[in-house]
């Protein structure tokens, strides 16, 4: 990445192949092939992959439904990235299949956060003037 790209954000060829990875792995972890006690106890949704600028690296931000033990599953999903990345390898169709990383997704938080900043009196009363 030079110094002018970085402001810039990702380009149309990450977002086409996160968004790519993004389907194929909610298809993987909704079809339960993941033979794994903790990951199918939980309901998980992939809300962003983001693609590194040379495609070779893509990182997975999950998050379980309900928000409950996200981060062990996340650490069992990195100890089953080499057969996500197999499966998915098998589902999309690129030359190098990404290695996988995997995050809890923190921005339902972060937007809970912001939702309860705009309802505090205090915004409340700066919108009223």
């Amino acid at each position: 990445m030079t110094p002018r790209d970085k402001g810039r954000g990702p380009s149309q060829r990450q977002l086409k192949v996160g968004e790519l990875i993004r389907h194929a792995l909610a298809e993987v972890l909704s079809r339960g092939d993941v033979m794994d006690d903790v990951i199918a106890r939980h309901s998980l949704t992939v809300p962003e992959v983001r693609m590194s600028p040379d495609l070779k690296l893509a990182t997975c931000f999950v998050m379980p439904l309900g928000g409950g033990e996200a981060d062990d599953v996340v650490a069992h999903l990195e100890k089953h990235k080499r057969f996500l990345r197999g499966e998915l390898a098998s589902r999309v169709s690129l030359k190098f299949m990404p290695e996988l990383r995997f995050k809890v997704d923190t921005s339902f938080k972060t937007s809970a956060r912001i939702d309860e900043l705009l309802a505090s009196p205090q915004v409340a009363r700066d919108l009223d003037e």
